[in-house]
């Protein structure tokens, strides 16, 4: 069994929301208001965008032994589909939608004259507390369940290696919603198994970052993504002083993560995870390439797949990137398996190219792209680029200096922007709707 909060007095802060202090018996008391509110059913989907109500809704789902389910998006198609394979599906909001396609329940009024619980509630280990879903970047978002046990365990040996101890005067600030795995286990489950703080926002542009950071009292742990803190570098805003960066969602450039650290005055270390495992490794991204494991979590080598397991990686999955291991608990990344492409018998990976696009100096943002084959020609690769001043033959030559002239983009779109969900990751499909938006502007230029 596993309580839902860590051991702390009634009166220590567990979250803020501008300026106000929301403590632990503020927290438990919201809970059990919120899940008297909660219909009797078995699936939720919890898309409050204010973090603190999105974890008290968590734990009003798990007190009511309903399941969260984490899909890719909140889309009102996502939300049907999910509908037919989860009937009894509610969504919880603490923005009430106009016209919903799936029932919604809106987060309740709460009295803060009502007494917290007589005691912190705790679940089974093995009670289903959440159905994640990959992201879709490379088809179809398939559903893995995740155990309150394992979640609780997860969030307190990632605590330990980042170096936070229970009760610390620590606060975390995410960019990441609360709804995507990395969000959930760093910026909401790490405060409650651990003694932390959370901000109750989810900043987005690096003004907002920067306020919410100013609103967190005491030190100041930021859980972000390589977009958002590229974002922040270019805006090259004076941030308060924080104590870490905790970085994930994408692999992070050394020359990156250097700037970061020191332009901010903290250490950065990145978390390299999965949907199938949850958060799996970390690393100090100045230090090396090198991963590390978590506690007790263990490599495997089958053949080709390399499989990881132990710790809070209750069942042994494979790896759905490319990985070399250095012994049981060390391990080198190369890229994703599905990010794999052979152009001419050499071989080589998007990721790999997104590392050199992005390494151009200039460049804001960059993704290759391998289109669908098609019968009617050859099918190369494509590139969208986000490089104000920059023109197409200087990103070209600074390519060609980099990687093999094989995997030169052809087309290569300038575009203001890249079609990147919360989390900075960019789903397949709506890489091809852009590729097909872009390539269908160039056909009508031509024909002009």
């Amino acid at each position: 069994m596993f309580t839902l909060i860590s051991h702390r007095s009634p009166t220590d802060p567990l979250a803020y929301r501008r300026n106000r202090v929301l403590r632990v018996a503020d927290f438990l008391s919201e809970v059990a208001q919120v899940a008297e509110c909660l219909p009797a059913r078995r699936f939720l989907v919890n898309i409050c965008s204010d973090r603190y109500r999105f974890a008290v809704g968590f734990g009003a789902a798990l007190l009511r032994d309903q399941v969260s389910l984490l899909p890719p998006n909140q889309t009102p198609e996502m939300l049907i589909q999910l509908q037919r394979q989860y009937e009894s599906l509610y969504v919880l909001t603490d923005v009430p939608q106009a016209a919903p396609l799936v029932e919604q329940v809106v987060y309740p009024e709460v009295s803060r004259a009502r007494p917290p619980f007589s005691a912190v509630p705790a679940f089974p280990d093995g009670q289903v507390a959440a159905i994640a879903f990959t992201s879709g970047s490379t088809g179809r978002p398939m559903p893995h369940c995740k155990t309150w046990g394992g979640l609780a365990r997860g969030a307190a040996d990632a605590a330990s290696r980042l170096g936070l101890l229970q009760g610390e005067n620590a606060t975390l600030v995410s960019t990441v919603p609360p709804q995507h795995m990395y969000g959930l286990e760093s910026s909401v489950l790490m405060a409650l198994r651990n003694g932390l703080a959370l901000h109750a926002a989810r900043p987005f542009y690096p003004a907002d970052v920067r306020a919410a950071l100013e609103d967190a009292p005491g030190e100041r742990i930021l859980i972000t993504t390589p977009v958002h803190l590229r974002a922040l570098l270019v805006e090259d805003l004076d941030l308060p002083r924080l104590r870490l960066i905790v970085c994930a969602t994408a692999p992070l450039s050394r020359e990156l993560a250097a700037q970061a650290e020191a332009r901010y005055r903290a250490p950065l270390h990145e978390v390299y995870g999965f949907t199938e495992a949850g958060m799996v490794a970390t690393r100090r991204t100045v230090q090396g390439a090198s991963w590390h494991c978590l506690r007790d979590v263990r490599l495997r080598r089958d053949g080709d797949v390399v499989r990881v397991a132990g710790g809070h990686v209750e069942t042994e999955v494979p790896f759905t990137d490319v990985i070399e291991p250095d012994g049981d608990d060390v391990f080198i990344l190369h890229g994703r398996n599905a990010d794999l492409v052979n152009i001419a018998g050499k071989r080589t990976s998007l990721g790999h190219l997104n590392h050199q696009l992005n390494g151009i100096e200039g460049v804001r943002d960059g993704a290759f792209f391998m289109p669908d084959e098609s019968g009617d020609g050859v099918t190369r690769l494509t590139a969208f680029v986000v490089a104000p001043g920059l023109t197409r033959e200087f990103l070209l030559g600074a390519l060609r200096a980099r990687v093999d002239p094989a995997f030169l983009p052809r087309p290569l779109y300038f575009v203001d922007s890249l079609p990147r969900n919360a989390t900075g990751k960019l789903p397949r499909e709506a890489l091809l709707g852009y590729a097909q938006i872009r390539s269908g502007a160039m056909k009508r230029e031509d024909s002009a």
